[in-house]
């Protein structure tokens, strides 16, 4: 009797998917992507804008698990991961069309959703009454960064029934590009060095998003900007934060992103001990500007390395615009 070669499979999967990205995104993008994926194991020193990767780090997982059990914190934060809080932000745009006043968009962050599948349950009973126009998503979909994919989609899938509107989304440094077949297929329009136009009311605004900065640096603003008219509207989506300045001078309005969690396991007061993010802690979370551009950074709904967080709870965002 004969048996399937897993190795055979996967090449054949790899294959497949690779045809599907070069058709969608072009062979030297998708090439790159894949293949820095493939060709080597997730580091914990070097690569990526940050030298240290504490969630390629898996061995300190079940210590820091351990630790906060022995000080008696484990299961508090374990029960905050699932406390949402829903967060109302307004970006103010002198030049905002008439028609984009009061345009709002859902906005979610690091779901790591197959980190625990009943958290990501209670995320999306949450979600499922709110009102919004578009959903943008800022990356990070499954809880490490190598292996299976399955487990992530699966619940993506959960999330993207609770979602009544069209919906966008960038890849962060925990995702393969081979979820992007399937995110499409759900109806997720994956924005990778790209932009739409967003059209309400006979007005317009334009929404891009690009590909990692972060680990993978596959980033390219400049492919980003070309098919943004000077003087309009603009939103960028970004995993990270990192690129705030280039972001500044490329002269967008608005950037959305995430991947600090907010520190996740912070000290009393919300102050992070750690954001993983190379950038000043002031675009670390929350809403904050720089020249003139005005931006919000996540601190997630999901979690990453434990289930757990502390002095900061997981964030629904709903954004609107006003004149």
């Amino acid at each position: 009797m004969q048996t399937e070669n897993p190795a055979i499979s996967l090449d054949q999967d790899l294959a497949e998917d690779l045809l599907y990205l070069e058709k969608r995104l072009g062979k030297t993008h998708a090439k790159l992507r894949l293949g820095i994926e493939v060709a080597s194991d997730p580091r914990v020193f070097g690569g990526g804008l940050n030298f240290f990767h504490p969630e390629n780090w898996y061995s300190t997982h079940a210590l820091i698990r351990y630790c906060l059990k022995l000080s008696g914190l484990y299961w508090r934060g374990v029960k905050n991961a699932a406390n949402f809080k829903l967060n109302h932000n307004t970006f103010k745009i002198p030049h905002l069309p008439q028609g984009l006043q009061d345009f709002t968009l859902l906005h979610l962050s690091d779901l790591h959703v197959d980190m625990n599948f009943e958290t990501t349950r209670e995320l999306a009973r949450r979600i499922a009454s709110l009102q919004y126009d578009i959903c943008v998503l800022t990356g990070d979909y499954r809880a490490n960064t190598f292996g299976s994919i399955k487990g992530a989609m699966d619940g993506m899938k959960i999330i993207m029934e609770s979602i009544n509107a069209p919906v966008y989304g960038v890849l962060g440094n925990h995702d393969s590009i081979r979820m992007v077949p399937q995110l499409e297929k759900m109806g997720i329009h994956m924005l990778l060095n790209e932009t739409v136009a967003i059209d309400r009311n006979d007005s317009r605004f334009y929404l891009a998003g690009i590909d990692d900065a972060h680990y993978f640096r596959v980033d390219n603003m400049e492919k980003t900007l070309k098919e943004i008219p000077e003087g309009d509207v603009s939103l960028l989506l970004s995993h990270t934060p990192e690129i705030f300045r280039q972001a500044a001078h490329a002269d967008f309005n608005i950037m959305l992103c995430g991947h600090t969690h907010g520190g996740q396991i912070c000290l009393p007061g919300g102050i992070p001990i750690t954001l993983d993010a190379k950038c000043p802690r002031y675009v670390g979370k929350g809403d904050w500007r720089y020249k003139n551009l005005q931006g919000y950074t996540s601190v997630g709904a999901g979690t990453s390395i434990v289930n757990v967080r502390l002095n900061c709870r997981p964030e629904i965002t709903l954004h609107t615009f006003s004149r």
